[in-house]
């Protein structure tokens, strides 16, 4: 049984490639057909949220570890370069000659800034998602023993319902600052995300869900995407009920769909002795994927730098070349920070490896 499923790590470098070509659509721009294509690509922090919560139960169910240990590797596995990334934004912001959001910056560091209207974006705008895992990782053990098998339908139909009538409750939110710090942004609202992903999570450990296509779930995830652009086109972004925040609030259960059926492509792939693995699993993807949480903290902060150096670039070849541009500046920088900062940092503070417990075999209907 693998202890890893590296499907899930590929699919990383698709979400955060989608959040990449947001930012670029929205201030780059330019770019036609594409930019359409990834208007709402920030609900790329939606899989990552399902993300989370899928990888974590999985890893920790049976794990006898406290609670100390778990935050220890959580917090190594990500303020490092969190604190990196925000010592470069405010580098930039300085050049850039931008009033540095110090005292943002600062409740940054702490992982609080979610909660705060004001300092949401904190001292780099890419990081405020950190502070809504650092809420989930404060809430993991505590839930964790308190999700039985026989809790785990009830507490993913209830996540399943509580996207929709969140994203229906904004309609009550005039001000569309106000509602979209309320829905997109504040920890509680994103805690029904993780939530799912921890269903998914233990009942995939556990030969509780139906076998899904991969090929189809993906399909259904970039049908989604594309749908969103006549409602785009239909509803401006500070009415309630645009994609917005939908694009964020309604793709949770997408999200958990993709990534049942590639944790399962990869437990079939390890029962079965398979060759040819899912296309998730590919080498390249997986070690893209890897590079992805380095990718998304850092891209915003070399687009900021950009535009101010180059400005907005014409329609065509030239918009194009300055995407391209981009992305492997980017990627390449992502690449340096995850081999020579990143994973040194995370090894040295873990501490001493101990193995976790063996994920539970599956029974048949998961695999």
């Amino acid at each position: 049984m693998p202890a890893r499923l590296p499907s899930l790590t590929g699919l990383r470098f698709w979400a955060a490639l989608l959040v990449v070509l947001y930012h670029l659509a929205r201030q780059v721009g330019g770019l036609p057909l594409v930019g359409p294509a990834v208007w709402y690509g920030r609900s790329g922090v939606t899989f990552f949220f399902v993300l989370s919560g899928s990888v974590l139960a999985w890893t920790y169910a049976d794990d006898p570890n406290p609670a100390t240990r778990f935050y220890r590797r959580r917090l190594a596995r990500i303020w490092p370069l969190h604190a990196l990334a925000t010592g470069l934004s405010l580098a930039a912001y300085a050049w850039i000659g931008t009033a540095l959001p110090l005292r943002a910056a600062l409740c940054s560091l702490l992982l609080l800034h979610p909660w705060f209207r004001s300092l949401t974006m904190g001292g780099n705008p890419a990081g405020w998602s950190l502070g809504d895992e650092g809420w989930f990782y404060l809430l993991f053990p505590v839930l964790l023993p308190a999700l039985t098998p026989r809790r785990l339908r009830p507490l993913a139909l209830l996540c399943l319902a509580l996207g929709p009538l969140l994203w229906l409750a904004g309609a009550a939110v005039a001000d569309p600052a106000l509602r979209s710090w309320l829905l997109d942004y504040l920890p509680p609202t994103r805690t029904p995300q993780f939530l799912l992903g921890m269903a998914v999570g233990l009942a995939l450990r556990r030969g509780r869900l139906p076998r899904l296509p991969l090929g189809w779930t993906a399909l259904a995830v970039a049908a989604w995407h594309l749908l969103l652009i006549p409602w785009s086109q239909a509803v401006p972004d500070s009415a309630w009920d645009s994609p917005y925040s939908a694009s964020q609030l309604l793709s949770a259960p997408l999200f958990a769909a993709l990534i049942t059926a590639a944790a399962q492509a990869d437990l079939t792939a390890a029962r079965t002795g398979q060759v040819r693995a899912a296309w998730p699993a590919h080498p390249l993807w997986v070690r893209l994927g890897d590079w992805s949480f380095a990718w998304y903290l850092t891209h915003e902060i070399v687009v900021r730098c950009w535009l101010h150096a180059f400005g907005h670039p014409a329609r065509g070849a030239a918009a194009l070349a300055g995407w391209l541009t981009l992305l492997t500046v980017t990627l390449a920088l992502a690449a340096a920070l995850h081999h020579y900062v990143e994973r040194p940092c995370e090894r040295r503070l873990r501490g001493p490896a101990t193995a976790l417990p063996r994920p539970l075999a599956p029974s048949r209907s998961a695999t």
